[in-house]
């Protein structure tokens, strides 16, 4: 009797070419209390061992239902699919006719990288995926991944998290709303509002990419980097642990909360064990003094230093401006370079710089401007060697020039200027009515200048030379320029957008960005309750095998299109309501 349903009953095909689970050894009884079933015990020779289309099943006792080619394991039970997929639990059923199999129980699934820890787990070898939704942990070689709801694709080697998902590495944690991993890459696809927090940044992005092996990734949506004192934004950013680096592209800005600064470009990169930042594509740094904006741009900036310490260096064609307070001239200069030290208050216009302050241009080879570090105001300001200042009058030029200048601020505007060494000028003097007395001409070993509202209004001249106050008429035209004069008033920046003017925009990379997954439906079939082929003996009721409306949906390229078009419609609805108004 024993081999009779052992060696033929058991492994016979149905009419429907169904292929019959095989039982392949194990101590074979049959039980009054059980008439539909074929009971299997584990004997002396090893557990109960089930064959079915590739599938094998090791387990302590087996309850065989021929007639519904259904099998009940109970025990140590293992389950695998060739060399790649093995399933371990205390409990197991497989259905031979729909190839579907459901674990409970301890549940292990195996493969080569990951394994998958839950209490319940769904198998359809069909569709040749795995499905939990009561939360279940994933081990990587690297980190460790849990969630409510997951979906193993073993054809592609993915794993799709869902609800409360999260990454516990030794060196950071993750959290997503959605979130795609490929145990063979460890590649990690976020979607949805997510985090990696460790202990000297957090990542925040809505859609992006992280190699969990590599601690390396790229995110495209309104993704950011906080680096505790520095927070980097961009269309797109590039993001590598090991290295301590980050960049990004396109509309970026670094926010330094420290300094009350902040940093815009097209183009960043930045080297947090180096406290640097590196900027170029229409970089600009704009810094909070005295409740007033200075602006500071360059081809490339460069940022450096400690928070307490930070140092900006500009390179190329550089520009500064300061816009002043109601009633205050902007302040604005331009040179090749500029290097500003925050702590120190200094700013350094290097190489053929040109400042303006108010009406007054002046020039050097060299242009330093100091800031009360405490009032936050401008103090003084210094121009090494050729200093020349020069204001516009409408009958000429008024022009002082010498070896060095020397000039005072109160309340951020230039009120006395001292011309050091080799000193000359030429200045156009008016009475009380603002009527022309004359050109003064004169040459001193220093002159003192006091201004009023931006404005010559006295000269004081120490160990005069030569000169005096000529008629306009007695003094050639020829003469009312001082060697060396250079006038740069068509480049003075009068507002912001003037740091870019005479510069072509820069071209901009296209972001090729992060699609979303396709939508490959839900893992349970759209079957009713009543139309479930389940059989009797299963433990599992039909609304087991129901998808739970309340679960969350994954994020997919279909839904995504579905929800652009519903605001297009809703956009053109709301067009057609005003049109009808109007």
């Amino acid at each position: 009797m024993f081999f009779f349903f052992f060696g033929i009953t058991v492994f016979a095909q149905n009419d429907t070419n169904t292929t019959k689970v095989s039982v392949q050894s194990g101590y074979l009884e049959k039980k009054p209390e059980f008439p539909d079933a074929v009971i299997y015990t584990k004997d002396e020779t090893g557990q109960v061992y089930i064959v079915h289309e590739g599938v094998e099943m090791w387990c302590d006792q087996a309850f065989v239902y021929l007639k519904d080619n259904f099998v009940k394991a109970y025990g140590t039970v293992r389950i695998t699919q060739g060399d790649t997929v093995s399933m371990n639990s205390k409990y197991a059923e497989y259905n031979g006719n729909t190839q579907f199999a459901f674990a409970s129980g301890d549940v292990l699934l195996t493969e080569p990288k990951t394994t998958l820890k839950t209490d319940t787990l769904y198998f359809d070898r069909i569709k040749q995926q795995a499905y939990y939704r009561t939360g279940g942990t994933v081990r990587d070689t690297a980190s460790t991944l849990t969630s409510r709801i997951g979906r193993y694709y073993a054809e592609t080697k993915k794993y799709q998290f869902l609800s409360a998902v999260k990454i516990v590495n030794p060196k950071y944690t993750v959290h997503s709303e959605q979130l795609d991993f490929y145990s063979e890459t460890g590649g990690a696809y976020l979607y949805g509002k997510s985090t990696i927090v460790s202990e000297t940044s957090t990542v925040y992005c809505e859609r992006g990419y992280y190699d969990t092996r590599n601690d390396n990734g790229y995110f495209v949506k309104n993704s950011r980097v906080d680096y505790n004192n520095r927070i980097l934004y961009g269309d797109s950013i590039y993001f590598d642990r090991t290295k301590s680096f980050a960049s990004a592209t396109n509309n970026i800005k670094v926010l330094d909360t420290v300094n009350k600064s902040i940093i815009r470009g097209h183009y960043a990169e930045v080297f947090r064990e180096k406290d640097s930042v590196f900027i170029t594509k229409r970089a600009v740094a704009v810094t909070l003094r005295d409740n007033d904006s200075i602006y500071v741009h360059a081809d490339t900036l460069q940022v450096t230093g400690k928070p307490e310490n930070r140092i900006i260096k500009g390179f190329y064609r550089a520009r500064m401006f300061k816009l002043g307070k109601p009633g205050e001239a902007p302040t604005s200069g331009k040179c090749d370079s500029i290097f500003v030290d925050q702590k120190k208050g200094i700013t350094k216009l290097l190489r053929n710089p040109v400042l303006w302050s108010g009406e007054n241009q002046m020039t050097g080879d060299t242009i330093h401007i100091l800031s009360n570090t405490k009032t936050e105001k401008l103090d003084s300001l210094k121009v090494f060697k050729n200093a020349f200042l020069v204001q516009k009058d409408s009958a000429g030029y008024n022009q002082v020039s010498g070896e060095r200048l020397i000039g005072l601020f109160t309340n951020n505007e230039l009120d006395t200027v001292d011309i050091i060494k080799n000193a000359q000028v030429i200045y156009y003097p008016r009475n009380d009515k603002q009527e022309l007395i004359g050109i003064n001409n004169t040459v001193s070993s220093s002159i003192q200048l006091y201004l009023e509202q931006q404005q010559i209004v006295g000269i004081r001249f120490i160990k005069q030379a030569k000169g005096k106050i000529y008629p306009l008429s007695e003094f050639p035209k020829n003469a009312r320029l001082l060697p060396g004069f250079i006038w740069r008033g068509d480049e003075r920046l009068l507002k912001v957008n003037d740091l870019f003017k005479g510069k072509e925009a820069p071209v901009l990379p296209k972001i090729k960005g992060i699609p979303l997954p396709k939508d490959e439906g839900e893992f349970f079939e759209n079957i009713s309750e009543e139309e479930l082929d389940l059989p009797e003996a299963s433990k599992l009721k039909p609304k087991n095998l129901q998808n739970n409306p309340d679960d969350p949906k994954p994020m997919t390229l279909d839904s995504e299109i579905e929800q652009a078009s519903k605001a297009t419609d809703t956009l053109d609805n709301r067009k057609q309501v005003i049109k009808k108004d109007n």
